[in-house]
C-alpha cells in the first residue's frame, strides 16, 4: 500500500470589500459615519408606548429593489434587501453576472413576521366565544398568503436577496437570535479560508418595529421601557431597545479580490464562538475572557464593539470582561442603533470594518466612563456578542498591511 502525506497550506486571508449598512441612523456608509460622530440617534418613546425603539430610517426603497418585487415582501426582508444591495455596490459588484452567478450567500434571520391583523382577528374571536372546532383552521387556510403559516419562513430573506441582486451561488441561512450572526460569520470566514469559496455575501436584517415581538419579549422582561437611556446606564431599569436595521458585508479571498482589483477595507481574522452555562454566576465573563485568548489581540492600538443588549445579568457581566481590558476604547452600539438581534454582529463588524477602512473610532455614545475617546487609527478592533438570553461570539478585524 502506497503512503499518503497530508499537504497542509496557510489559511487564506480573508478581505472585507464591502459594507452595506440601512439603520435608524440611514444609509450607506457616509450617512451612518456621519451620524456616528455628531451623536444624533433615532430613538421613538411614543410609537410603541411604553417601549422604546429605534425605527428604520426612511429609504427609497427603489433604489435598490424593484417595485414589483417590494410587495411579496413584510419589512424584515425589504431591510435585509437594499442592505444587501448596498454592500454590492460598495464591493463594485452591482449587475457582475459572472461573479453574482457564483457568490455564496449566509444570513442571519429570525422566524419572520407574523399577520398582525389576523392575529388580532382570531384573538379577539377567541375573547368573545365565537371559535368553532374548524375557526382556527379555516382562519389559517384563508387568511394567510402561500408564504406565511403562523410566521414567514426564514430563508426567504436569502430567496428576496437572489431575486433582487443575482446572487445564485450556494445560500445558508441560520437562526438563533444573536448568535445566528456570530455563526453567520464564523462558518463563511471558515470557508474561504479554507478554500471552499472565493467569496461571500453574508449579514442580516431585523425589524424592531413590530407589536408581536415586543408582546413575546416582554413575557420574559427584556425591553426597555419609558424613557431612553444609553446601555451602559440601564442597571437599575434594564432591557434593551428593538432595532430596525440590516448589516451585509462582502468577504472576500485575498486573491480573488486582487484578481478583480477590490481593495481591502479592512480583513476578518477570527470568529470564536461558545455558549456559557448562564446559571452559575460570572459565567458570561469567564467565557468571554477565555474567547479573548483565543484571539490574537495587541495591546494598542485597539477597540472593542459591543452589541450589549442592556439586559441583565448579561450586560453587569460584559461589563465585568470589558474592566480586563481598559486600554481598550469601548462602543455599544446597542446606544446607537438599538438591539438588532440577529443583524447585530454583523452591525458589529460593519461598524469594525468602517472604523478601520478610515483611519477612526466613531465617537463614544454617552459619559458613563465606559466608552473613551481614541486619537489613534485603530488597527485591531474586537467585536464581542453576548446573546440576551443565551450565547456569545467574538471577532477579530484588522488592518490591511
Amino acid at each position: 500500500m502506497n503512503e499518503t502525506t497530508a499537504v497542509t497550506s496557510e489559511p487564506v486571508e480573508v478581505w472585507i470589500t464591502g459594507i452595506g449598512l440601512a439603520t435608524s441612523l440611514g444609509e450607506g456608509l457616509d450617512a451612518n459615519w456621519e451620524a456616528l460622530n455628531s451623536g444624533r440617534m433615532n430613538v421613538d418613546e411614543q410609537g410603541f408606548a411604553p417601549y422604546i425603539v429605534h425605527p428604520w430610517a426612511k429609504v427609497n426603497l427603489e433604489a435598490q429593489i424593484p417595485k414589483k418585487e417590494q410587495r411579496q415582501m413584510e419589512a424584515w426582508q425589504r431591510i435585509g434587501t437594499y442592505a444587501a444591495g448596498l454592500a454590492l455596490d460598495s464591493a463594485g459588484l452591482k449587475g457582475n453576472k459572472d461573479i453574482l452567478s457564483r457568490m455564496d450567500m449566509i444570513v442571519a434571520a429570525g422566524g419572520g413576521e407574523r399577520d398582525i391583523s389576523v392575529d388580532t382577528a382570531i384573538l379577539n374571536a377567541e375573547a368573545k366565544g365565537n371559535c368553532t372546532p374548524s375557526f382556527l383552521n379555516d382562519r389559517l387556510m384563508n387568511d394567510l398568503r402561500p408564504t406565511l403559516f403562523l410566521a414567514q419562513l426564514s430563508n426567504l430573506l436569502a430567496g428576496n436577496i437572489a431575486i433582487s441582486h443575482g446572487v445564485c451561488g450556494t445560500s445558508r441561512t441560520f437562526m438563533g437570535e444573536e448568535v445566528a450572526g456570530v455563526d453567520a460569520f464564523k462558518i463563511a470566514l471558515a470557508r474561504i479560508a479554507g478554500g471552499q469559496s472565493d467569496i461571500a455575501l453574508v449579514g442580516g436584517s431585523h425589524n424592531g418595529e413590530r407589536k408581536d415581538l415586543l408582546v413575546l419579549y416582554e413575557f420574559g422582561d427584556y425591553n426597555l421601557k419609558n424613557e431612553f437611556a444609553p446601555v451602559w446606564a440601564r442597571k437599575d431599569h434594564p432591557g434593551f431597545a428593538l432595532g430596525s436595521a440590516g448589516a451585509f458585508l462582502v468577504l472576500e479571498s485575498k486573491p480573488h479580490a486582487e484578481a478583480r482589483g477590490a481593495k481591502p477595507l479592512a480583513r476578518l481574522s477570527t470568529v470564536v464562538a461558545d455558549r456559557a452555562r448562564r446559571k452559575e454566576a460570572g459565567a458570561v465573563t469567564g467565557t468571554l475572557d477565555r474567547l479573548w485568548s483565543a484571539l490574537d489581540v495587541h495591546e494598542a492600538p485597539g477597540a472593542i464593539i459591543t452589541g450589549a443588549t442592556g439586559a441583565e445579568p448579561v450586560t453587569s457581566e460584559e461589563r465585568a470582561f470589558l474592566d480586563h481590558h481598559k486600554s481598550f476604547a469601548v462602543r455599544s452600539s446597542g446606544t446607537r442603533f438599538g438591539h438588532a438581534m440577529e443583524a447585530q454582529f454583523a452591525l458589529g463588524l460593519a461598524l469594525a470594518a468602517l472604523s478601520i477602512s478610515r483611519g477612526a473610532l466613531f465617537a463614544p455614545g454617552d459619559s458613563s466612563g465606559v466608552e473613551i475617546d481614541m486619537k489613534e487609527a485603530p488597527t485591531q478592533i474586537v467585536v464581542v456578542g453576548a446573546g440576551h438570553y443565551r450565547g456569545e461570539g467574538m471577532a477579530l478585524v484588522e488592518a490591511v498591511k
